[in-house]
């Protein structure tokens, strides 16, 4: 199903953005209730100059096939310090044995390639746009 079939038969209004995380295994943890956070690196959404998410934007998950899987609904977005993301946060996203050790050691790796690409460098002290959000069933 595409992401505007998904959205017809939804039948909310408004926008909604399309994407994915490029990894099924993280999209079937949001489409099993397991994952309701994600994160991401401050300077990439400066480098790109995009807008941080907001509370109530809506959007579609799709796979790596570009099938739309779900429709999410943010519900808080916080900026914090690397080093000061929480075990909450990391349990959220529900990934691994759901240890904030974990949700570092992963994420300092990703940080550190997706930082490079726009000629920065991973920083303990770097902010992190952390997302928690809400699966709309349809």
């Amino acid at each position: 199903m595409t992401a505007e079939e998904l959205w017809k038969k939804s039948g909310l209004t408004g926008e909604y953005e399309a994407w994915g995380f490029g990894d099924d295994e993280l999209t079937e943890l949001v489409s099993s209730g397991k994952k309701t956070a994600t994160s991401s690196a401050y300077a990439c959404y400066e480098a790109e100059e995009e807008d941080l998410p907001e509370v109530g934007e809506t959007s579609i998950l799709l796979d790596d096939n570009d099938d739309a899987i779900c429709i999410m609904r943010t519900t808080k977005v916080y900026t914090v310090p690397f080093k000061d993301v929480s075990a909450e946060h990391a349990a959220k996203e529900g990934e691994g044995d759901l240890s904030l050790d974990y949700w570092k050691e992963v994420h300092k790796e990703f940080f550190t390639e997706e930082l490079e690409e726009i000629g920065e460098s991973f920083s303990e002290d770097m902010l992190v746009v952390c997302e928690e959000f809400e699966v709309i069933n349809v």
